[in-house]
This record gives structure tokens, sequence and C-alpha cells, in this order.
């Protein structure tokens, strides 16, 4: 016995005669209701219409309905006037009209898992399927569908010029902020925050204090502003992690507490420094050799279910990739490219900014002067430097035995770093300085 697929034509008909019936219904339904939810195709088409006149301001009714199918000339594919008039008699009160758009949506959402899953099922019995793009498929509908992501399509000008200038005033309200803060006020007036869809790369060469950066940053997102983040980390573990933010957080040295001598009074001290760190939205993940798909399948479930705000993955280079091809294995820069395209992807796919640490080349360390990393520096990968929206850079010269900054006054650089955005997509480059205290493994802004 073949069965019917999930539909309410009853509640489509009901909705549709309400449109025409109250033009205000439209705003109360527009973010639930899409062309493509409805069922029957005759339906789908009114709607449309319907969409069409509520986006150019024109009036909504049975007459202008009409009108506008028969310049289409879909009037007798939706089975002319009479099924207009059908419609609007259909209708009682348009309290429920939200309610019933609601159900229609769930029908819709009920089809497409239908869908999915035939074309998984169908997919599972080929010998030729590949098993990682078959879970990446499957992972990515129902994500898409948990997210009201399902058959997005072009949007026209003016619906995007209205959201744009919406977007302009929010930035206005929020102090020129139109991202994610990382906390440096330097850095935030020239990046207005790191921005949704955007892969930002911090690199440098080992000492210089990567991660120590990434997690100085991690504290000021989730404890200044509240925004839940994911560290993946796969050089140390999550307990070494967080014992360094407790360092930073507290201000007292690696080696205090690793001798451990602190009285009752102390220890109620870092007991209270350390509570907004402890009840903070911030989440590790510590996994080691994470692979590309592993890590997209995770981000998904945690944006999903956290409302994750920013990824930052600790570090690049040690992700792997997972070998789909035995016949044709990539080297490393094909794999590096890979990952680093697949990092922009996911950024795109969940709009929230992905922050990768990544490595420098050697190549730093044999040039002469005063070491300042290049966008050639970049390790393995050329590509890296193409897929990532801000390229950046952290130097300390301090580390190569030098005591003053190469600029006109000569000043000190001791305990001091640069912050350099070699790539800026969207902006202007720019170098600036920073504090980094070694002890407490933290960054901080210069007192002027």
């Amino acid at each position: 016995m073949i069965k019917s697929p999930p539909q309410a034509i009853d509640l489509e008909e009901a909705v549709l005669g309400a449109l025409m019936i109250d033009k205000k219904v439209f705003s109360n339904l527009i973010e639930i209701i899409t062309p493509e939810i409805f069922y029957k195709n005759e339906n789908r088409e009114i709607f449309k219409v319907i969409q069409k006149l509520f986006n150019n301001s024109q009036p909504i009714d049975l007459y202008t309905v009409s009108n506008q199918l028969k310049k289409e000339g879909k009037i007798n594919f939706i089975g002319g006037d009479y099924y207009l008039i059908k419609l609007t008699q259909k209708v009682i009160s348009s309290a429920h009209i939200e309610y019933h758009a609601n159900i229609i949506k769930q029908k819709f959402i009920l089809r497409r898992l239908i869908e999915i899953s035939s074309y998984i099922i169908k997919t599972s019995y080929k010998e030729t399927t590949d098993v990682v793009d078959l879970l990446n498929y499957a992972e990515s509908q129902l994500f898409n569908i948990s997210q009201n992501k399902f058959n997005k399509k072009s949007e026209k000008a003016q619906n995007l010029i209205d959201n744009a200038l919406s977007n302009i005033k929010k930035i206005q309200l929020n102090n020129g902020l139109s991202g994610i803060p990382s906390g440096f006020k330097s850095i935030d007036n020239l990046t207005g925050g790191w921005q949704k869809s955007d892969l930002i790369i911090i690199a440098a060469r080992p000492g210089m204090g990567k991660t120590s950066f990434a997690l100085s940053m991690t504290r000021n997102i989730v404890i200044k502003y509240n925004i839940p983040t994911m560290i993946f980390s796969l050089e140390m573990s999550s307990l070494q992690l967080i014992t360094r933010l407790i360092y930073s957080e507290t201000e007292i040295s690696s080696e205090e507490f690793r001798k451990s001598v602190f009285s009752d009074f102390e220890w109620k001290n870092i007991l209270t420094k350390i509570k907004k760190l402890k009840n903070s939205p911030l989440f590790i993940d510590d996994t080691p050799s994470l692979s590309v798909f592993d890590l997209r399948a995770k981000c998904r479930r945690m944006v999903s279910q956290y409302k994750i705000g920013i990824i930052i993955i600790d570090y690049l280079q040690l992700m792997t990739v997972s070998n789909r091809n035995l016949n044709k294995p990539l080297n490393r820069e094909q794999e590096i490219s890979l990952i680093s395209r697949s990092l922009k992807s996911i950024a795109k796919e969940l709009n929230i900014p992905i922050v990768a640490i990544s490595q420098l080349s050697r190549a730093v360390e044999i040039r002469g002067g005063y070491k300042r990393p290049l966008l050639s520096d970049l390790r393995e990968s050329g590509a890296i430097e193409q897929d990532a929206d801000i390229v950046s850079f952290i130097y300390r010269p301090d580390y190569y035995g030098f005591n003053n900054w190469d600029d006109e006054e000569s000043s000190p650089c001791q305990g001091e770093a640069e912050f350099i955005i070699a790539k800026n997509r969207n902006g202007g480059l720019f170098n600036l300085r920073l504090n980094f205290r070694s002890n407490n493994v933290k960054f901080t802004e210069i007192e002027k």
C-alpha cells in the first residue's frame, strides 16, 4: 500500500484565504511560510503571487491576486477565479492562522525528512558510495532543516539593502562593533570585531604566545560579553588549557601554582576570582588529530545545541583529512589546502567566525633584521592566505634578544608584542602593540 506524503491541504487553503482577506496576516507569517512548504502546486503559485504583491507594497485581496495571476498566465493553472473565491469562503477567522501555518511547515519538514532518508537508503545500497560523503550529506541536510535553512534561494536587492541598513543601525547602537569582540579595544576598533562567516588566521612561530593570545581573547569573549565559545585544542589537553586560564584570571604565576602553598584566605581569593570563569559559556574539545569531517559534525551540533557564537582552533596544522581516495593520497600541502578551504566553508555554513591558530615556517628564523613575519611565511600552504578573510601575526622582538622596537623612538620592547594584520579582506592593514605577561601567559592592552 502506497502512503501519501504528509500534507495539510485544508490548512493551506485556509491560510491563503486569510492572506487575501487580511493583509496584516502576512507580516505575522513572513518568518514561517515560504512557497516551497506548500504541498499543492496550485497553492504554491498563489502564495508566490501574494508574496510578490506584499514585497511591492501593493494591496492583497481576491481581485489583485486574480489580476496578477492573469498577468502571469497562471489563472487557469490554479483553477480560475472559482478556486480563489473558494479559498476566501473557507476562512472563518484569522485568529489561528499562525498556528495553522506552523502545521503546514511541520508537514513540509516531514516530507523533506522522507526525501532525505529515501536518498540515503538508496545511495547506501550502491557499491560505489563514499561513506564520508554520504555522512556529510546526511548531517548537513538535517542541520539545515533544524536551522530552517532548507532550500535557500537568491534574494532580491531590495531585501538585502533593507537587511544591510538594519545591520548598520545595530552597529551604530553597539559602539561600532558589528562582530564578535576580541576584548582588545585597539583590535576591535580597527576590525569591528570578528565578523560572521569569516575565517581568521592568527599565526606565529613557536614561543610567541599564540595559544596565550587565543586564551586571553577567549576569556574576554566568555566573561566580558557572555558569548558561548568553543575551543578545539589539538595540542594541549582541556585540563591544561583551563589551568592556563586560571593562571591568567587569578594573575598568579604558574610557578606559584605548581608549588600550591596557599593559605585558606588565598584559596578563597582564588575561588572568588575564577567564579565568573567557572560559570562562563566556554566549551573545550581536546580530541587529538581531529579530522575536518569530525570538526564539521561537532560544530553543527554545538551551534545547534548551545548557540556557539565563535569557534577557535588550536592549531590548524594538527588537523587531519579523511583520505577518501586511497589511490590518490594527498601530500601535506594539498591536505592543508583542503583543511583551510573546509574551515572557511564551515564558517560560512554556520554563519559564525572561526579563528584558527597557525604555525609559520622556519624562514622567519633565518631572515635578517627584526625577523618580522610575512604572508609568505605561512607554513605548508599558500591556500591559507587565499581562504582566510583575515591573516594576523603575533611578533615579540624580545624573544629574539632585541631590547628595543625598530621605530623612530626605539622604545623598549620587553614584555610587549606586536599584533600584525597582514591581510584584511574587508578592511585596512595595521600593526598595534599589546602587553604580554609571560608569568600569567596573558595578553593585555597597553595603558596609554
